[in-house]
């Protein structure tokens, strides 16, 4: 609270000295945290090593009256995101959300700007699915964008937006409605990176799948099962509630969103859909492997049991015998006589192979 007290202040005080903040271009916001301060106008990048001073950058944009700037931070700290906050005018609580992160997927209109925030994903590589394997990174991207301005935020050692700008800086027309061609190209990208995970994703599952419905299924354990049911829902928190905010950006007319543009949004509805739906299924699928190998498992409890107790049978009958020839008796028939020990070992041994016979024959041994 402290912070959004401060911020507010701060905005206020810059509403009434915007002129001083841009007419000194050296005093820059821009720290460690800035991946690249860039100003575009018609669809162009202009000249500049890409890391201007926000100062000047937006003084070239409302200078020329066309064009926006784009600044891409990663983990700013405070101070940096608190000056950024005064030089454009940014909302208190939507900064507060871009410094801690671990916010929901959303978008939030603020007066003159938005801010939203995507969940990017990240596949991890393993050579061998273990009960601890890690499958689904996560991080966040957050933005701001306004009529002048997108302010990139990115949380996370993953989700570089260097192929974003790429592709961006590739597609002139696209990039020269401005603002929202760049949010539309982030949204679009975070939303591939989805279908791409659970491409991956559906390997691991295929391969536990294979694992438990092979004859020897001793590979496969619980806990695989398990932990790929965890990281499912680690990737259906990033995807699910994009849901809104991506149906809100297509179908709601905004100042901020270019006509052209909003059809786009459609599209990016659809693949967030198709990702959606893979989840679903996988996590279903994942419930049917997992109940097929705890069946297994009692199944194969089942057999041992069985095999125990005919072992136990056969073992019984000697056992029952030896009992009784054990007992101290002086008048016991056969005691005395000459074939009474081969005729009861060989009593033993045929009902033994007996029985034995009997439950290979059912098939419990």
């Amino acid at each position: 609270m402290p912070m959004i007290r401060r911020l507010r202040g701060m905005v206020r005080r810059t509403h009434r000295t915007a002129a001083v903040d841009l007419s000194h271009p050296a005093r820059s916001p821009l720290g460690s945290a800035v991946v690249n301060c860039v100003v575009y106008r018609g669809g162009k990048r202009l000249p500049g090593d890409g890391a201007n001073s926000a100062a000047e950058a937006l003084r070239q944009v409302r200078r020329a009256g066309d064009g926006f700037v784009w600044i891409g931070l990663h983990e700013p700290t405070e101070d940096e995101l608190a000056e950024l906050s005064v030089l454009f005018g940014l909302h208190p609580l939507a900064v507060e959300d871009a410094e801690h992160a671990h916010q929901r997927p959303k978008v939030e209109s603020y007066d003159d700007s938005l801010f939203a925030v995507f969940k990017s994903v990240c596949y991890v590589g393993h050579e061998e699915l273990t009960a601890t394997s890690e499958v689904v990174d996560t991080g966040e991207i957050m933005l701001f964008v306004g009529r002048e301005f997108v302010i990139s935020v990115r949380h996370g050692s993953h989700g570089s937006l260097g192929p974003v700008r790429e592709a961006l800086e590739a597609d002139p027309e696209q990039l020269a409605k401005g603002p929202s061609a760049v949010l539309h190209a982030i949204a679009d990208h975070v939303v591939d990176e989805y279908l791409s995970v659970t491409e991956a994703v559906e390997d691991d599952i295929d391969t536990v799948e294979s694992e438990v419905f092979s004859e020897d299924s001793s590979g496969a354990d619980a806990g695989r099962i398990y932990q790929l049911k965890r990281e499912l829902l680690e990737l259906k928190r990033a995807v699910g509630p994009l849901a809104r905010p991506l149906t809100t950006l297509a179908t709601r007319p905004s100042a901020l969103i270019d006509p052209g543009i909003q059809a786009y949004f459609r599209d990016v509805t659809d693949h967030l859909t198709e990702a959606s739906e893979r989840i679903a299924s996988f996590d279903a699928l994942l419930d049917s492997i997992l109940q097929a190998h705890l069946a297994q498992v009692t199944v194969a409890q089942n057999e041992d049991m069985r095999k125990i107790t005919s072992w136990a049978a056969i073992i019984a009958v000697p056992t029952m015998v030896c009992g009784v020839y054990g007992m101290n008796f002086d008048v016991m028939p056969e005691r005395h006589w000459t074939f009474g020990y081969p005729l009861v070992m060989a009593g033993i041994a045929v009902a033994a192979f007996a029985l034995y016979r009997l439950f290979r024959r059912r098939g419990w041994l």
